[in-house]
């Protein structure tokens, strides 16, 4: 399996800290967020993955070349200036992740949930990781019914960034999508909620929630707060 570090946001809730270093590159723990990423994926045998990059998009290859010191193979999946959301980066990095089911986390999250849980060939279009609602977003994204995933429910939780996508998710991205800013640029700009919860309407979208550790390092002090757990495990 290929794997997919969405890394091209511009931090904007992280500035100062973003305005001369990319989010995913800042340090946790001793070491780049994204480092933490690149351990757990070559610990589960993945080889190939793909950094999607814009905001300061020369200081990845720079910080970490090719990747072979994790024992994998860095692809660089350049979006331009302009960020293409979600549902673009990840349509921008097809071309390098091939037609086979791939990984995707999101390069600005820590955790400690074990890659290898992913299902290597999902049933349906999507499989994600579910969380329990952190306090900046207490009305969670979806709810979590056995082990399928749905828009609607009574007990909502947080998408956690983790997921396993079949490429035929993005593939009629242009009806699901329709009139939206961004769509007519080139390449396309557009969010991937809206094709996983199309694909949640035809019970196409797989789950679990995971009750460990996870955060959104969004702010300099969650990002703090990361530093300080790290250090003292």
């Amino acid at each position: 399996m290929k794997a997919l570090i969405l890394a091209a946001g511009l931090g904007e809730r992280m500035r100062p800290l973003t305005a001369t270093t990319p989010k995913p590159l800042l340090p946790a723990g001793g070491k780049p967020l994204i480092a933490w990423h690149l351990e757990k994926l070559a610990a589960i045998g993945v080889r190939d993955v793909v950094v999607n990059t814009s905001w300061l998009a020369e200081q990845f290859p720079a910080t970490l070349g090719d990747g072979g010191r994790w024992g994998l193979r860095l692809h660089y999946s350049h979006e331009g200036p302009t960020p293409l959301e979600t549902g673009g980066g990840m349509l921008h990095a097809l071309a390098l992740l091939g037609d086979a089911p791939f990984l995707a986390v999101n390069g600005d999250i820590w955790t400690d949930y074990d890659f290898a849980r992913l299902p290597t060939q999902p049933a349906g279009d999507a499989y994600l990781v579910l969380v329990d609602n952190p306090p900046q977003h207490p009305q969670g994204d979806f709810a979590l019914r056995g082990d399928r995933v749905a828009c609607e429910g009574d007990a909502r939780l947080t998408f956690s960034g983790i997921g396993v996508y079949r490429p035929g998710l993005l593939g009629d991205w242009r009806t699901v999508i329709g009139q939206a800013p961004g769509v007519d640029a080139t390449p396309p700009r557009f969010k991937l909620a809206p094709l996983l919860r199309a694909a949640m309407a035809r019970d196409a979208v797989g789950g679990e929630y995971h009750r460990g550790a996870w955060t959104d390092v969004g702010t300099p002090e969650r990002l703090a707060q990361l530093d300080h757990a790290l250090a003292a495990r």
